[in-house]
């Protein structure tokens, strides 16, 4: 009987042989070519290449005012002997102040997106798809900084603080009520301002390259897992490896 397995077995090598090629050729045609993985790269840094100049241009164009504004409101305060001018200075120093760091803790991916991709090396197969992984996260990332810079959710956050300063100058300062509503009209205006003047071309940008490729096909350079079964067949062992 130890003979007779010993025959089978070896008799099934040839078949082993067989089943590893084809699945190693299965895997090479999964493989996206190269060639596709650096095209798909270009494409990308093209996209993020034509964005970056009115993405800047908002993100310091905003970051400039609201410091400028902080830094002229400031000077009133100390300078001014008008009691309610210095407050209403004050008040606003401190919405343009958040309004700057608002531009500080969130900034503008579109930017410096661009710069961040070409940095990274593309010399042989590998590093070109992690390059593309990269490159397809960072055009992601973009569309989704541009989205969130124009949800609700920014208006509600705005608006919340926009009317928290509205009865600051109604309760706090004493003031009349249209004073308060004059304050959150301002401010209201300057927010949406900056929200409606955001650059959305990464948003459009994504929607075409997802519509042209598949963003995350085939990029993974893991070694296939290989799964091996013994099974009882007659007059002999089956083999099974799944990949």
């Amino acid at each position: 009987m130890k003979k007779t397995i010993n025959r089978k077995f070896i008799g099934a090598v040839p078949f082993l042989l067989v089943l590893c090629y084809r699945v190693s050729i299965t895997t090479a045609q999964d493989a996206l070519p190269d060639t596709l993985v650096r095209e798909r790269i270009q494409v990308i840094q093209e996209m993020l290449d034509h964005g970056k100049k009115n993405a800047d241009l908002w993100w310091y164009g905003w970051l400039v005012g609201y410091g400028t504004a902080t830094l002229a409101q400031g000077a009133v305060v100390i300078l001014s002997d008008n009691l309610a001018t210095r407050q209403d200075m004050a008040l606003g120093a401190i919405t343009t102040l958040l309004g700057a760091a608002g531009q500080v803790i969130a900034p503008m991916t579109p930017g410096y997106a661009p710069d961040r991709l070409k940095e990274l090396p593309e010399g042989n197969p590998e590093e070109n798809y992690k390059k593309l992984l990269e490159a397809e996260r960072l055009l992601e990332e973009s569309a989704l900084r541009e989205k969130n810079g124009r949800s609700w959710k920014t208006h509600v956050v705005d608006g919340a603080v926009n009317i928290s300063c509205g009865f600051i100058v109604w309760f706090g300062f004493k003031r009349t009520f249209a004073e308060g509503v004059v304050n959150v009209a301002i401010n209201t205006a300057i927010c949406e301002a900056q929200i409606f003047t955001q650059p959305k071309r990464a948003i459009k940008d994504y929607n075409d390259y997802c519509q042209q490729y598949k963003p995350g096909q085939n990029l993974s350079f893991n070694p296939p897992r290989v799964n091996w079964f013994f099974t009882m067949v007659p007059g002999g062992i089956g083999i099974k490896m799944v990949f």
